[in-house]
């Protein structure tokens, strides 16, 4: 290893198992000080243990590496405060958020209870968005009084939120909004010295391995990236999607203007329809949903 991220104090949520695990040893294979938050849920969000998070942490301190659990609900806004705190508290610092922590409860959209709708959008979406908004306020303090800041926050969203999945209207709708996080958070963070990207990761996982059983690729081989993102070695890349998957990396590039025709004053229903037509006969077709009928 490299100690790319020797001195780092890095925050991994969702590190019990799967990705988040593979990240959490991979950020301490190179010299990082690793605070593991896991809730210890099964694959639907059920039940609670601090055994995933104690296990990654044991195996990184066997192998000479410093690490931290951290066992609390991060999708409330107490949990999340007090992710933040044990960095600090523990490291005297933090410079590094990946946000990982997530659960599915897959239906087709008539047969999606409410509450399994309401509890994904909590962990996908709100469980970003806290620990986020956390991390930052401390870094907008130190950036205010004048200390260094070279922060790095890595989100994860899904090919389901940038391409759609049948019957995952509730995580691909969570996986879409945190893309938008991504997206405000690096405009608003840059001033501050704060760096925000995504990964949209493919890897056979607990979450994946019933949904997508064709996936063969290993946690392991997304977070090389996602250590690179959260590194001094990314500096200046803000803003950004990727998809990764086994040996392979995409940018992902998201909604922008296409084919366009401005009449100059207010179409009919008609004429809206008629441009619609030819303007559409000249766009990029959409990417194929995950699951659709082909």
């Amino acid at each position: 290893m490299t100690d790319l991220c020797a001195d780092r104090v890095v925050v991994v949520t969702g590190a019990g198992r799967g990705l988040g695990r593979a990240h959490a040893l991979a950020f301490a294979a190179e010299g990082a000080k690793v605070v593991v938050n896991d809730l210890g849920a099964g694959p639907d969000g059920a039940g609670s243990s601090d055994d995933p998070a104690r296990r990654v942490v044991a195996e990184i301190r066997a192998a000479g590496g410093e690490a931290v659990a951290h066992g609390g609900d991060i999708a409330t806004g107490a949990g999340a405060a007090a992710l933040i705190a044990t960095a600090l508290d523990t490291y005297g610092r933090l410079d590094t958020l990946v946000n990982n922590a997530g659960f599915v409860r897959d239906r087709m959209l008539v047969n999606l209870p409410d509450d399994d709708w309401d509890a994904v959008l909590r962990v996908h979406l709100t469980g970003h968005f806290l620990p986020l908004k956390h991390a930052s306020a401390h870094w907008r303090t130190r950036a205010k009084e004048g200390r260094p800041v070279a922060a790095r926050i890595v989100n994860t969203t899904s090919g389901a939120g940038l391409l759609g999945s049948v019957g995952q209207g509730n995580y691909a709708a969570a996986k879409a909004g945190i893309v938008g996080l991504t997206l405000v958070a690096s405009a608003e963070l840059a001033r501050y010295g704060v760096q925000v990207n995504a990964i949209a990761p493919a890897a056979r996982t607990r979450m994946t391995e019933e949904t997508f059983t064709e996936l063969t690729a290993l946690p392991e081989d997304v977070s090389p990236l996602v250590v690179w993102l959260g590194s001094d070695a990314s500096t200046g890349v803000t803003g950004r999607v990727f998809e990764a998957e086994a040996g392979r990396i995409t940018v992902m590039e998201g909604w922008r203007p296409g084919p366009t025709v401005d009449r100059g004053t207010r179409w009919t229903p008609a004429t809206a329809g008629d441009a619609a037509r030819r303007l559409l006969a000249s766009a990029e077709p959409p990417g194929a949903v995950y699951g659709a009928a082909i």
